[in-house]
């Protein structure tokens, strides 16, 4: 039930409003003066406000409003006077009241700005809570030298690649910058390269034209469209083909798309974030990224430490993931012993902060205790090295935990058939030219010895 605070000196209209308000099953708390009202608002904490201007005691209806906004902004105030003027509603508007009504009010007024107010304190309430989860947490030097940064760059609109493991956050900082940058009113498109089919990426990226190919029943519009004004995060551009790098690079240096299938360039003006797990120049050297491109991304570059080289920011991290499990999950708030967060901080975390929170959420789960102790944190299902934990633990989609868990098993089965690609293909029931052409994409390499083994080659 949501509680609300009605303030105005003459009984009459507080009891009027109490009447509507109740009667809409709303919890209403009275005050008669400015001093009862601003200790109701600290003791109670109201939803909403009603504040009336005029009051003959104490601090009037304006002197109250700037109170009560330093005490809590986001609670809404509506402004009620039968005696106001355009000039005071404009400066109550300007002190941050949500409305204003004036006397004699009327009840569907009344409680249409009512409900609007109400909403937009839960949206404001969401946008607080999504904010708090999408922090950089942490107080090592490492993330203090990243937080500097990104408050620096963010302002600008300079291209910035972002670069680190699998499960470092660097979607957090991504957004983080979007929040700094002039272009914050504007929407931020997310594109995770690596999970878009190969064949679909470019129609994804710049949209296409009703017919251009088969199954294109509309036109599309694509990421670079709808970031028009705003930024797009290229996640793991890395893995993008070569194909859609070169129009890629060309949108960045005409600031216009094309669409699949259209023959007019479109204008663009978007901001590009880039992210990659991979090493880039190893990949321009293998042929598989384009130079030309990393340099037009590569304006600002920042590198995302793993979380084995910021063990000191893992208490922050675990405490923080416990609060939103249990917020999340409608569980009893837990607490973590000093022992535990020990046997935390003595892993690797290949995973990095993914691993860990995903850790945190089936301890706190799995846990029937308040407290999560050492014992817990070393039970089997957390269990250091075991392989399949790391992939579901620091696998961030479906195609990625494929392609890990796959050539987990493809270089175990050649290893188990002497790297004799004939017996292995065989084993598997696969063909020779499909097995290397797995091999090559998963960069296998026999250890110690050069090459591989093939009888088909042999003979």
């Amino acid at each position: 039930m949501k509680t609300i605070l009605v303030v105005d000196d003459e009984k009459s209209v507080r009891d009027s409003i109490k009447m509507i308000l109740e009667y809409e099953r709303y919890n209403v708390l009275l005050a008669e003066n400015s001093t009862k009202a601003l200790s109701v608002f600290k003791e109670e904490s109201p939803d909403v406000v009603f504040l009336d201007i005029k009051m003959p005691s104490g601090k009037d209806g304006i002197e109250v409003l700037r109170d009560l906004k330093q005490m809590n902004a986001g609670v809404p105030i509506i402004m009620i006077s039968g005696h106001g003027t355009f000039d005071t509603a404009v400066e109550a508007t300007k002190l941050g009241a949500f409305d204003y009504l004036a006397k004699p009010l009327d009840r569907d007024k009344l409680l249409i700005a009512l409900r609007n107010a109400l909403e937009q304190r839960q949206l404001t309430e969401e946008v607080r809570t999504l904010r708090e989860k999408e922090r950089i947490l942490g107080a090592s030097q490492k993330i203090k030298e990243i937080l500097t940064l990104v408050q620096r760059v963010g302002p600008s609109d300079a291209r910035i690649l972002i670069t680190g493991e699998s499960g470092t956050g660097k979607e957090l900082v991504a957004k983080a910058i979007h929040r700094a940058s002039k272009r914050v009113a504007m929407p931020l498109v997310e594109v995770n390269c690596a999970a878009i089919p190969s064949e679909l990426i470019e129609s994804e990226l710049f949209g296409h034209e009703k017919g251009s190919f088969t199954g294109a029943t509309t036109q599309r519009i694509g990421k670079f469209e709808q970031a028009d004004g705003g930024t797009i995060f290229l996640d793991e551009i890395g893995d993008m083909s070569l194909q859609a790098q070169a129009k890629v690079l060309r949108a960045l240096e005409e600031g216009k798309i094309e669409r699949v299938g259209g023959s007019k360039t479109l204008p663009v003006d978007v901001r590009v974030i880039a992210a990659t797990n991979k090493n880039l120049h190893e990949e321009i050297k293998k042929g598989s990224f384009r130079e030309d491109l990393y340099h037009r991304l590569n304006v600002i570059p920042i590198q995302i430490p793993p979380l084995r080289e910021r063990k000191e920011d893992i208490p922050i991290l675990v405490e923080a993931f416990i609060d939103d499990v249990c917020s999340r999950n409608g569980i009893a708030q837990k607490k973590i012993s000093e022992r535990a967060i020990q046997a935390l901080t003595t892993r690797e975390w290949s995973g990095n902060v993914r691993e860990l929170r995903n850790i945190i959420e089936r301890l706190v789960i799995m846990t029937n205790d308040t407290i999560i102790d050492s014992a817990d944190a070393e039970t089997s299902s957390f269990r250091k090295g075991s392989v399949i934990d790391d992939f579901f633990s620091s696998s961030s989609s479906f195609q990625e935990f494929k392609d890990r868990a796959e050539t987990a098993f493809l270089s175990h089965q050649l290893k188990l058939h002497g790297w004799n690609v004939s017996k292995t293909a065989e084993a598997l029931g696969m063909e020779r030219s499909h097995l290397y052409t797995k091999i090559k994409k998963y960069n296998l390499e026999r250890e110690g010895k050069e090459g591989v083994e093939d009888e088909g080659e042999k003979s």
